[in-house]
């Protein structure tokens, strides 16, 4: 599956779409609304106007099913949600053009602008929803023949897991499981399901197993003896990009836990990885690309600054580089101005503290304002950081944390930011006991993850910097 073609695919035919109807209301515009106001037939003609429009309206068409999320899950979709989502999103954009562009149109009746609202919704309507249903049934139907599927992992080996893996085998129409095998929660001579799947290993390595059979789902089967293993399952591979499902109980079902997506599907309990409105997540990222980009281009005369500063007062490089952990466990370089000594860690690694020796003087100024963490809006220009999220820790740091504190695995979830609830709430964290104290605040803002309080933990940061406080 080539997931980033077949979304140029989409992305393609919903341009073509929103030029077409611009274009068939343009003539619509000039042929009938326009001959009827000044009485007589007006000859077509596309103005340079026409043009601008034919590449900006495309362009905020595509930018609107950005923001809606439509090019999010592209193999996963269902016809009836599709058409519900393209016409409360068209209705919207139409909405929005109607009252800039269209409303300044000089008609000769009142009516005409309920015409030219109808009539444009209709043709942006009809011009998108059509490729899209075209598409989304040929996907649908090469899943449903087997012919497109996910690597599916099922956790568990006995009699649960056998009957899940059949049902789902036996259905008439496949929902897209491929399965890869499956791993044990306790070590027995022999399992129900090896006769029909690999064995790939144990819980202990699930989370190699995961990247190197590159695994899209994960059914989780387990017999009743077992269900007290599936919190640390979860903490396991919550932070992994993978969807995660549960055999649903009849309790769960009565209680409108499991909700249906497909009629041929088994009844699984779906764990949402969705931790914000999917419009705010695809904001989220705009404002982060955005304002990454102005401060890289306001902030050049300080970064010369702060460059020639570190120079002059000690020997080494101007930028300090290091592998850090990111969203789903992937490892990325951090970019920071160089604070410390040379060889600051030459006994390993080492937290920094307040009166940390292995600071220069012109480090304690940058760190005291966070300017030497300024490099970090290329991280997040680069699509590994967020101006907003948990402060990115390294894997030998991760690795001790866990001991301690398994639930530090949600964090991954996100990426990592240039501010966090815990940076502005407790500060530097100088030893292992206040790193899991701390991380008590970021797991509080991952719970309540929205731009409102993106902007409050960014506007609390810059308090707190004016202050002279130490995050």
């Amino acid at each position: 599956m080539n997931k980033r073609l077949h979304t140029l695919k989409y992305i393609f035919f919903d341009f073509a779409a929103s030029a077409a109807s611009w274009t068939f209301f343009y003539i619509f515009r000039k042929l009938r609304i326009e001959s009827e106001k000044f009485g007589y037939d007006i000859d077509l003609e596309f103005s340079s106007q026409y043009y601008w429009a034919l590449l900006i309206i495309p362009t905020f068409w595509l930018f609107l099913y950005y923001l809606s999320g439509y090019y999010k899950d592209i193999y996963r979709k269902s016809r009836l949600k599709e058409l519900a989502q393209t016409f409360f999103t068209v209705l919207i954009g139409t909405t929005i053009i109607f009252f800039a562009l269209l409303l300044n149109d000089q008609v000769e009746f009142y009516k005409h602008y309920y015409t030219l609202f109808i009539s444009y919704f209709a043709l942006q309507f009809g011009f998108t929803y059509t490729p899209r249903l075209i598409i989304t049934s040929i996907t649908n139907h090469r899943i449903h023949s087997r012919k497109i599927g996910f690597k599916t992992l099922i956790i568990g080996g006995n009699r649960k897991a056998l009957d899940i893996y059949q049902k789902i085998e036996n259905q008439p129409k496949s929902v897209g499981n491929k399965f890869i095998g499956f791993i044990s929660i306790e070590e027995k001579e022999k399992y129900l399901l090896e006769k029909h799947l690999t064995k790939l290993g144990s819980l202990k390595n699930i989370r190699q197993i995961i990247d190197q059979y590159r695994i899209e789902e994960i059914i989780i089967a387990l017999e009743s003896t077992e269900h007290k293993d599936i919190e640390k399952i979860i903490n396991y591979i919550d932070d992994k990009n993978v969807i995660v499902k549960v055999i649903a109980s009849m309790y769960d079902i009565l209680t409108g836990k499991v909700k249906m997506s497909h009629i041929y599907s088994t009844p699984l309990i779906q764990i949402s990885h969705d931790l914000m409105p999917v419009w705010q997540e695809q904001t989220k990222q705009i404002i982060d690309i955005g304002l990454a980009l102005v401060a890289l281009i306001l902030f050049s005369p300080l970064y010369l600054f702060l460059a020639t500063g570190i120079k002059l007062t000690s020997k080494g490089p101007i930028i300090y580089s290091h592998e850090r952990i990111g969203r789903f466990g992937k490892p990325f370089t951090l970019y920071k101005f160089r604070s410390m000594y040379t060889d600051a860690e030459k006994n390993g690694p080492a937290l920094s503290s307040k009166d940390d020796e292995r600071i220069t003087p012109f480090g304690k100024f940058m760190r005291k304002s966070k300017l030497d963490e300024l490099p970090n809006f290329w991280n997040v220009l680069k699509g590994d950081m967020s101006l907003v999220g948990p402060r990115p820790e390294r894997k030998y740091y991760i690795d001790q944390i866990v001991k301690i504190a398994p639930h530090y695995l949600h964090l991954q979830k996100v990426k990592p930011g240039i501010t966090s609830w815990g940076q502005v709430k407790y500060g530097y964290a100088e030893n292992l006991e206040q790193m899991v104290e701390r991380l008590k605040y970021d797991i509080l803002y991952i719970e309540n993850m929205s731009l409102y309080v993106d902007f409050k933990i960014m506007i609390y940061t810059i308090l707190t910097i004016l202050k002279g406080r130490n995050i």
